[in-house]
């Protein structure tokens, strides 16, 4: 039986040929298939240059298993949300390994009404069954069809429904697509937002979908990777920024002076955008960063719920506790009129419309959260051993603890600052955020203090 290394947290990513390759590929198809007792699969995928084949591998598993497969072609993820969900189908693939470098290829995987598979039950078990390589015989083979076109016209119905129809403010907006999967689907998009204001204009860069990715690997929450949208910003004096992940669950956002918007702010805008709408709704949120988004519940008379990092944890609370939204700083944005499900493009639009129903500049929205409870934004350490590391922290500032929690990793709070530190669902690291009342020069100085500790022999 063979170990397969490539099954992280909810999700499954691995370097090519060497964690992920073509067999086992087909073995999770299998694995899939048998594991939810599959009639129909909703089958995505990203731009990279092994997607093609990757969807073709998989596919083959699926239709060896009796499985009729409808194919969406370049996709992002959470189009393949949305047609699982439309479809009704047994469940959803995407081909994808999302903002990893381009030497690795993966897969995000849901079951019907685009649910997050359980892990153990259903996402083990598929692990399990690919490992031993043994699956049941179908007496038939399914079939592939090619519902591309209908499922991107649902998809961009669907989102249309989120635009806000009375806002004809003229807006410059700079798009980075990363050379992912977005470019295609925006342009869709723009038709239906040009449809409600004709003012609006759009600067695209990496626009075309190109699996080498010629502009680096598209994951803007590399701060390597942030100048080139920045840089653009300024120079097209545009009122906004916004740079999407290869699959484009995710999007980030910068303001008209080509500053990087840090995730709370953008959960905090959108939580309030929500409860003003929607009052005494309940709002899903992880736990890196919570002040801002805390002070904004308690303001609006919210109900905060707090969850575990991963789109499967924060899917899973919003299902239970029927909340209207919820997101995590790492820019993973979910929507209950969305299948429960995350999407890049709906915070996009979203924000949009904030932006359209005010003469503000959106550093001014967002300075003034950004003032209030300013952060550090999530600092990476790759360690031998993070989880020893992680109890050299906690014994340094325990005595002086006001609150301890371990729901997501260790998160420690103080009168005036608090720090969360985690290892990651998906790569081998620990990740760090740390954030204050008001107070920049206390988060760099605890900042040092803890990375003292973590990089201390």
């Amino acid at each position: 039986m063979t170990k397969l290394t490539c099954f992280k947290a909810y999700d499954i990513r691995g370097e090519l040929n060497i964690e992920f390759n073509d067999e086992i590929c087909y073995r999770i198809a299998r694995g899939f298939a048998e594991v939810l007792n599959a009639k129909t699969v909703v089958i995505g995928r990203d731009s990279r240059e092994t997607s093609p084949k990757f969807a073709e591998i998989f596919c083959n598993g699926l239709v060896d298993q009796g499985v009729n497969v409808l194919d969406i072609g370049l996709a992002g993820t959470e189009e393949m949300y949305w047609a699982t969900n439309q479809f009704e189908a047994c469940g959803g693939v995407e081909v994808t390994a999302s903002h990893n470098p381009k030497n690795y290829n993966g897969l995000k995987m849901v079951k019907s009404g685009s649910q997050p598979l359980k892990p153990i039950g259903e996402f083990n078990l598929i692990k399990e069954k690919a490992e031993r390589n043994k699956f049941s015989k179908s007496d038939f083979r399914g079939k592939v069809i090619n519902v591309k076109a209908k499922a991107k016209a649902s998809y961009i119905s669907k989102l249309s429904t989120f635009i806000d129809k009375n806002n004809k403010r003229k807006l410059k907006i700079v798009v980075n697509s990363g050379n992912g999967a977005a470019g295609p689907t925006f342009d869709l998009l723009e038709r239906e937002l040009l449809k409600s204001n004709e003012n609006l204009r759009f600067c695209r860069m990496h626009h075309e979908p190109k699996g080498d990715f010629p502009n680096g690997v598209p994951n803007p929450m590399i701060t390597a990777n942030q100048w080139q949208t920045s840089e653009k910003v300024v120079k097209e004096s545009a009122d906004l920024g916004v740079a999407f992940d290869g699959d484009f669950d995710r999007c980030f956002f910068f303001d008209e002076n080509g500053s990087f918007v840090s995730g709370e702010y953008i959960v905090g805008l959108l939580a309030e955008s929500f409860l003003k709408n929607y009052p005494g709704s309940k709002i899903v949120h992880d736990t890196r960063v919570v002040w801002n988004t805390l002070d904004i519940l308690k303001i609006n008379g919210g109900t905060g719920v707090k969850s575990k990092t991963g789109h499967s944890f924060i899917k899973q609370e919003m299902r239970k506790n029927d909340a209207i939204y919820g997101g995590e700083i790492s820019a993973h944005h979910y929507f209950k009129d969305f299948a429960f499900c995350d999407s890049g493009m709906i915070p996009f639009i979203l924000v949009l419309n904030l932006l359209s129903q005010n003469n503000n500049t959106f550093s001014l929205m967002i300075n003034k959260m950004k003032v209030k409870y300013p952060s550090s934004g999530e600092i990476n350490f790759v360690l031998d051993n993070p989880m020893k590391k992680i109890d050299e922290v906690l014994n340094f500032y325990e005595r002086k603890a006001k609150k301890i929690e371990y729901l997501d990793g260790l998160s420690i709070t103080f009168d005036d600052w608090r720090f969360n530190l985690r290892t990651s669902n998906t790569e081998s690291m620990l990740r760090l955020n740390v954030e204050s009342k008001g107070d920049t020069k206390l988060i760099n100085t605890k900042t040092n203090e803890i990375r003292q500790i973590l990089t201390t022999i």
